[in-house]
């Protein structure tokens, strides 16, 4: 979330730069400077009263050493007052500093000035591409056909064990996607991040940290008995390994890598866009996670970039890296970048990625900090990305590989995999 520090500030500068998100934080950051306000105010009165008890409880003792029991008397009955007083202002205080932490979580962070404006995806900038679209075959199926035809996936089979959105993967299928798994966390160990497996649950403390609690709260699945959420990305648990940390400036930057299942409920996901594997309840990520000091944020952000499209490229698979616009940039980035991949046989663009720097947002909810060259603390910046997701992945290549005579298997893959080809 933002500081109080900058919206106190630069005022003017954070509504203008919230509009790019189309977020109109006039009404609720006058309120925040206002409880502010208050705050400092009720501060200021309360130090001066617990002042001035503390001198008065001093007074007694002397008072009564020299016998003067009565001024005592009226001493002690003062300071039972001053402490009811007290009392309150200490109520008027801490529902003030309430007030504040609940409308702060309400503003989405600070798009970076290099965002595009713009309302949706369709005003996404395509900063670079890469990668030659397949020719296929005459009669060429669409993945959720191909996964039918060689038996690699059955969906339906999902839908009688759990429900729409949570497929079966078998023989071939299964192979091919654990192999994608290994490839994936195998290259991320080799650019020096540092695998780690994390819980597939987080508490509550957890899901507010990365900014999924408030704001996400109805995308994730809920166990109410225990008051846990199921993990809708590896990022929730993997930053949350730095949550109340003070790291020392030498350890920076961290880079972790962690596979996971990722449990979204995508409520009101209906239509052509997401038959097959083109948007699920559950499916597989391997996702990469960066800390680092502020001044070096963007600098590990294009090296995620330029890593993440390493993987597409040892594909074989087209793809193009997107700038998002305002409009289309989730609650907590200040910049993103979304990799796409096509899909020869659905004739579209398949999201695979999002790498984002998160820039102080999620380090002031963590608290996540590191101790300076002077010993001062400050906040980390914070970022991730998909490395991969595999769902789309999988239908790009089931698709854009797919012969007269069956699926050919990238070479990347075959090692991981044991054979060349589905057929």
């Amino acid at each position: 979330m933002l500081t109080l520090k900058v919206i106190r500030e630069k005022r003017e500068e954070v509504l203008q730069r919230l509009m790019c998100k189309h977020f109109d934080g006039s009404v609720v950051i006058d309120e925040i400077i206002a409880q502010d306000d208050l705050r400092r105010s009720t501060q200021t009165s309360l130090d001066t009263l617990l002042n001035e008890v503390n001198t008065l409880s001093r007074s007694i003792g002397a008072l009564m050493k020299e016998g003067r029991k009565e001024e005592a008397t009226e001493a002690r009955a003062q300071v039972n007052k001053l402490k009811e007083s007290a009392k309150e202002l200490e109520e008027t205080l801490h529902a003030a500093e309430e007030k504040i932490q609940n409308l702060l979580v309400t503003i989405p962070n600070l798009p970076h000035r290099s965002v595009p404006q713009g309302k949706g995806a369709e005003d996404n900038l395509v900063e670079r591409s890469g990668g030659e679209q397949p020719q296929l075959p005459e009669g060429a199926l669409p993945h959720w056909e191909l996964a039918k035809r060689y038996d690699l996936i059955d969906f339906q089979l999902g839908v009688k064990i759990t429900g729409a959105g949570f497929p079966v993967y078998k023989g071939k299928g299964a192979r091919l996607q654990r192999s994608l798994i290994n490839f994936f966390l195998d290259s991320a160990r080799d650019a020096g991040y540092l695998e780690v497996q994390p819980p597939y649950m987080v508490n509550s403390d957890s899901a507010f940290g990365t900014g999924q609690l408030p704001d996400k709260e109805g995308q994730m699945y809920h166990v109410g008995l225990d008051d846990l959420y199921l993990i809708p990305t590896a990022e929730v648990p993997v930053t949350n390994i730095y949550r109340d940390v003070i790291l020392d400036e030498k350890e920076l930057p961290i880079r972790n890598t962690a596979y996971s299942a990722c449990f979204r409920r995508e409520a009101g996901s209906y239509g052509k866009d997401v038959r097959g594997l083109n948007r699920l309840h559950q499916f597989d990520k391997v996702e990469i996670v960066c800390i680092d000091k502020p001044e070096h944020s963007y600098d590990r952000l294009e090296e995620m970039v330029a890593y993440v499209q390493t993987l597409v490229e040892q594909l074989k698979l087209p793809w193009r890296i997107l700038r998002l616009c305002g409009g289309d940039m989730s609650f907590t980035a200040a910049l993103t970048f979304d990799f796409e991949v096509f899909s020869a046989a659905q004739q579209r663009w398949l999201e695979v990625s999002s790498v984002s720097n998160f820039e102080s947002y999620q380090a002031n909810r963590l608290r996540c900090r590191y101790r300076d060259a002077e010993r001062k603390t400050q906040l980390c910046h914070t970022l991730n990305g998909s490395a991969l997701a595999l769902p789309r992945i999988m239908a790009a290549l089931l698709e854009n590989n797919q012969t007269a005579d069956g699926i050919r298997i990238p070479e990347v893959l075959v090692p991981y995999c044991g054979f060349e080809a589905i057929s």
